[in-house]
């Protein structure tokens, strides 16, 4: 399968996607040039990939630390990040000591904290076992934790020394993780690829069937698209990288609202995309068909698309005001303008963001 290259000057890296090559993962993570020591951190749901791979990083001469971690979001605190510094300190961890993140989004992003943060510095590497994480966290370099007034608070930039994913990996997940995973594809889709849009609706009914020879083309076509957007806005501060947050303002504001791993990341996101759609329609920016279009596919998928009643309002508001791509309180979103392209820091009214916040269905 085909490597995709994130050309980033000195952080360059690259996007590994193998077919049950599960042996050349040691020979691979050698060749990454740091030093054999590392440690593997997981969760519980992934034990057996954590058991295999320590195996096979073990005869190829590295020496190997495990940390595992209950699953879950309530993982991605101060708390558990500490948990992570103890274990790094006991083993003497040193700059050129891997951490190997392997699971999903919140090992990623934890993990890669504690990497970007332990000495300053260690090299990170990702191994995603989650659609959600194959397609977007394990890529691009932002790792982080949560803190009580919002998602992701505490955080930083640190790119991985390199990403290794096997779709067959997917086997395993729980069919409510691979659904949430598939609204971040979808998402590629509506910001930056038109075509990618039409072809995901025409192959809806495979994808969710998990069939292997479209989620090999949905991987990568995600990976490629990300890695464009991360060459051209690596720190996040030209505006580009920005649109990789279509549906996450309000996205985030549900997952805090909900209860952070009571509504999956992706199933806030795609809630979060209908209720920017409809704002953009609200403002004149796209007409309804694509909004019904985006709706459509979402439900094909079996994802939420509508605001659960209980949310309190006002909370959602203030939440979505502590997103970081806000402004002086400023409410901030991205907007779509057409199928494959958005439009990024539009703001917007408070009454304008209660009506969508106030439609059901």
């Amino acid at each position: 399968m085909p490597i995709i290259h994130v050309n980033l000057g000195p952080r360059r890296y690259d996007i590994q996607l193998h077919d049950h090559a599960f042996m050349q993962f040691a020979p691979w993570l050698a060749s990454l040039g740091a030093g054999r020591l590392a440690c593997l951190i997981y969760d519980e749901h992934v034990a057996e990939h954590a058991f295999h791979l320590k195996s096979a990083v073990q005869r190829a001469g590295f020496q190997i630390h495990t940390v595992q971690l209950p699953a879950g979001e309530e993982q991605k605190c101060l708390a558990t990040l500490g948990t992570l510094y103890d274990a790094l300190a006991e083993m003497k961890a040193d700059r050129q000591t891997f951490v190997i993140a392997l699971g999903g989004g919140v090992m990623g992003d934890l993990a890669g904290f504690a990497a970007a943060s332990f000495n300053r510095g260690l090299p990170l590497v990702m191994v995603p076992t989650t659609l959600l994480a194959m397609v977007d966290s394990s890529v691009g370099g932002k790792v982080g934790i949560n803190h009580a007034a919002g998602k992701n608070l505490i955080g930083a930039f640190h790119q991985p020394r390199g990403v290794w994913i096997d779709p067959h990996y997917l086997s395993t997940l729980p069919g409510r993780e691979y659904r949430s995973g598939l609204a971040e594809v979808v998402k590629y889709g509506m910001i930056l690829d038109a075509e990618f849009f039409t072809w995901l609706e025409t192959y809806a009914a495979a994808i969710l069937q998990q069939k292997i020879e479209p989620i090999k083309h949905l991987v990568l076509r995600s990976c490629q698209l990300k890695a464009q957007v991360v060459e051209q806005d690596e720190y996040e501060t030209q505006g580009l990288r920005a649109m990789l947050n279509f549906g996450h303002t309000f996205g985030h504001a549900f997952e805090k609202a909900a209860g952070y791993g009571k509504l999956l990341h992706g199933e806030a996101v795609s809630i979060g995309m209908v209720c920017a759609c409809r704002l953009a329609h609200q403002l004149g920016m796209i007409g309804n068909d694509i909004t019904v279009r985006l709706q459509q596919l979402l439900e094909r998928f079996q994802l939420p698309v509508a605001v659960a009643p209980e949310w309190n309002q006002q909370h959602l508001l203030d939440a979505m005001r502590h997103d970081k791509k806000n402004v002086a309180g400023e409410l901030r979103f991205v907007l779509p303008s057409r199928l494959g392209e958005v439009k990024a820091g539009v703001k917007v009214d408070e009454a304008a963001v209660r009506q969508i916040l106030a439609q059901r269905g």
